[in-house]
C-alpha cells in the first residue's frame, strides 16, 4: 500500500496549525528577539488528532508522510517571523514614521519568504543529495517522527504535557491582563530604576528551559555587565540622565545607550564565526555550490524563482521607492547570503537570520550610503529569504528521510507561507498598532527592532553622528565580539561548553535585566529537572516549555485582539 502524502486533510491541518501558532513567534519575537520551530509540536498535534479520529471513524490510517506535509506547512507559517515583521519592518518605521497599510505589507512578506522557497529548492541537490549535510533541527524532527510512529503512547503523553503547559501560561496571563495584575517584586528603588525587577512570565521561563543553561547564563552575564555595572556607571558620569520625577524601571533611557555596545558585539561575534568556518570549510573543499539547476531542474520551480525574483523587485520599487538597478541588486545578494545561511544550518543547526541581515545592511550601506529605505528594506530581502530558505531545507532533509516527493512539500510551504502571511500581518498590527509608541519599551523590548534600527543608522548617519562615548563603545563591543565569535570556533568542545554565547551576552543589553533574570531561572530549572529526572526531563521539559510559550503568547495576542476590538 503505498503511503498518502499530500492529501487534503494534512495541507488542512498545517494550514490551521500554523495559523494558531504563527502570532506565538510574533509575539516571543518582539518581546525577547526569539522565535521558536513549529515543527515537532505540528507533528504531536497533527498525529494525536489523525490517529484518533482514523481509529474512530474508519478513516485512512495517518502515515509518515501526511504528517511531514503537515509539519512543513506549520513550520513555514510559523517562519514567516524571519520575514521582517519583528525586526526591519517596524526598524523602518520607528525611523522613517511610514507603515504600511495591511495589504501591501502581507504582500511584501509574502514575497520575501516566496524567493526563499525557490532558492531552497535549487539549494536542495547540493546540500542536501551531495553534500549530505546534517541539518540538525530536520534530524530532530525526523527523530520524534519515528519516535511517536514507534510508540503512539508516548505522542499523546507530550501532546497532554503541551496543552497543559498551554493552558497553564494562558490562564496565568490572562488573570494578569483581565483580572488582576500580578505583582511584579523589586528589591528596591535603586535596582528596580535599573530594570532588575521580577517578571511573571511564564513565556519567559519556558524559554530559558528551551535555550539551556549556557546561554541562560550568558544572559546572565550579560545582565549583570549591562544593567548592573554599566549602567549605573553611566547614571554617575551623568553621560545618561534620567527624568527628576523617575520611578521604575528606566529601561527607554538606559537603552539608548546600552544598545550600542550589544549590537556591535552580536553584530562582530556573529560574523566572524561565520566568516572563520567559511574559510575553514573553503580550505577543506567543502565550499557551497552557488544555487544551479542540477538534476532537480524543472520548468515550474525556475518560473516560481522568476515570479518571485520579479515580486520581490517590484514591491520595493512601488511600496518603498527603491531604484530599479538597487532592487535588482538584492536578488543576487539574497542568494548568495542565503546559500551562506543554509550551509551554516546545515552545519550547525543555528540559523544565522541576524547576521545575515546586517551583513546586508553593511553591503548596502557601502553601495548605497545614507538611504534608509535600501538599508533596511533591501537587507530584508536577503535575510527574509535564507530565513525561509533554511525552514524548507530541514524540511526538505526530513522529507529525504522518508522518501517524501519535494515538489509536494515545496506546495505544501507556498500554502503555509501565504496563511503565514496573513495571520502575521494581523497578529502584529494588533500586538503593535504605534510602533513608534510601543516599541523598544520595558513592555516591548523588541531587541531584533532594536538592532536594525541601531546598525541602519549607524550606517546612513555615519559613526560620526554618534557621541565619543558611544563609539568607544562600539569599539568595545566588537572587539569583544571578535574575540568570543574566534574562541567559539577554535574552542574545543569541552572548553566551548563553557565560553559565553556571544548572541545571548549581546542580547542582555538590549533586554531588560527582568527578562534575562526569568529566563536564567527557567534554564536552572529545566537543568535540574533533568539532572534529578533523566528519563522524565529528557521526554517532556522542552515539550512542557514550549506549552508555556505558545499559551502565554497566543493568550497576548488574543488580548490584544480583544482590547483593539473594544
Amino acid at each position: 500500500m503505498v503511503d498518502r502524502e499530500l492529501t487534503l486533510r494534512a495541507l488542512l491541518t498545517g494550514v490551521l496549525l500554523g495559523a494558531l501558532l504563527t502570532p506565538s513567534n510574533i509575539y516571543s519575537g518582539l518581546k525577547i528577539g526569539w522565535s521558536f520551530n513549529m515543527s515537532i509540536i505540528a507533528l504531536l498535534v497533527g498525529f494525536s488528532l489523525w490517529q484518533g479520529l482514523a481509529g474512530r471513524f474508519g478513516l485512512p490510517g495517518w502515515g509518515q508522510l501526511e504528517s511531514n506535509i503537515t509539519q512543513t506547512t506549520a513550520s513555514s507559517a510559523a517562519s514567516i517571523v524571519s520575514s521582517g515583521l519583528v525586526a526591519p519592518i517596524p526598524a523602518f518605521t520607528l525611523i522613517t514614521g511610514q507603515q504600511l497599510a495591511l495589504l501591501p505589507l502581507t504582500a511584501w512578506v509574502f514575497s520575501v519568504s516566496f524567493l526563499g522557497i525557490w532558492v531552497a529548492w535549487y539549494l536542495r541537490p547540493s546540500l542536501i543529495l551531495r553534500a549530505g549535510l546534517r541539518f540538525p533541527e530536520g534530524v530532530a524532527t525526523l527523530a520524534t517522527l519515528e519516535q511517536i510512529y514507534g510508540h503512539g503512547r508516548e505522542a499523546l503523553q507530550r501532546l497532554a504535557v503541551l496543552g497543559g503547559g498551554a493552558l497553564l501560561a494562558a490562564l496565568v496571563k490572562l488573570a494578569d491582563a483581565l483580572l488582576w495584575r500580578l505583582p511584579r517584586w523589586a528589591p528596591g528603588p535603586a535596582l528596580e530604576r535599573l530594570t532588575f525587577t521580577f517578571e511573571p512570565s511564564l513565556l519567559l521561563l519556558g524559554f530559558g528551559g528551551i535555550i539551556g543553561l549556557r546561554v541562560g547564563l550568558s544572559l546572565l552575564l550579560g545582565a549583570l555587565l549591562a544593567w548592573g555595572a554599566l549602567a549605573p556607571w553611566l547614571l554617575a558620569r551623568g553621560l545618561v540622565r534620567l527624568p527628576a520625577d523617575a520611578s521604575g524601571p528606566q529601561f527607554a533611557v538606559l537603552v539608548e545607550w546600552l544598545l550600542w555596545p550589544g549590537v556591535s558585539l552580536m553584530v562582530c561575534a556573529t560574523l566572524s564565526a561565520l566568516a572563520l568556518r567559511l574559510w575553514r570549510e573553503g580550505r577543506s573543499g567543502r565550499v557551497a555550490a552557488a544555487p544551479s539547476a542540477g538534476r532537480g531542474a524543472a520548468v515550474g520551480p525556475a518560473l516560481g524563482l522568476a515570479l518571485a525574483s520579479a515580486l520581490v523587485v517590484a514591491l520595493q520599487i512601488g511600496l518603498f521607492g527603491i531604484a530599479p538597478l538597487m532592487a535588482l541588486l538584492t536578488i543576487p545578494f539574497a542568494l548568495l547570503l542565503a546559500t551562506v545561511a543554509a550551509r551554516v544550518v546545515g552545519a550547525t543547526g543555528i540559523p544565522p537570520i541576524g547576521a545575515i541581515g546586517q551583513l546586508s545592511q553593511l553591503g548596502f550601506g557601502v553601495i548605497a550610503p545614507g538611504q534608509v529605505a535600501i538599508n533596511l528594506m533591501s537587507a530584508n530581502t536577503a535575510g527574509g529569504a535564507a530565513g525561509q530558505c533554511t525552514d524548507l531545507l530541514n524540511d526538505f532533509k526530513v522529507g529525504h528521510a522518508l522518501g517524501a516527493s519535494p515538489s509536494r512539500q515545496a506546495l505544501a510551504q507556498c500554502a503555509g507561507i501565504l496563511i503565514g502571511s496573513l495571520v502575521g500581518v494581523l497578529a502584529y498590527r494588533a500586538l503593535i498598532p504605534d510602533p513608534q509608541a510601543m516599541l523598544v519599551t520595558p513592555e516591548w523590548p523588541a531587541p531584533a527592532v532594536a538592532t536594525w534600527k541601531a546598525v541602519a543608522e549607524a550606517l546612513t548617519g555615519g559613526l560620526g553622528a554618534l557621541s565619543a562615548d558611544i563609539r568607544l563603545a562600539l569599539l568595545g563591543g566588537a572587539l569583544a565580539g571578535l574575540g568570543l565569535g574566534l574562541l567559539e570556533v577554535f574552542a574545543r568542545p569541552p572548553l566551548a561548553r563553557w565560553l559565553p554565547s556571544p548572541a545571548a551576552l549581546g542580547l542582555a543589553f538590549i533586554i531588560p535585566a527582568s527578562v534575562s533574570l526569568t529566563m536564567v531561572f527557567g534554564a536552572l530549572l529545566a537543568w535540574l529537572i533533568v539532572a534529578r529526572w533523566r528519563s522524565l526531563g529528557e521526554r517532556f521539559v522542552i515539550v512542557a516549555a514550549a506549552g508555556l510559550v505558545a499559551g502565554e503568547s497566543i493568550a497576548g495576542v488574543g488580548i490584544s485582539f480583544w482590547q483593539l476590538l473594544g
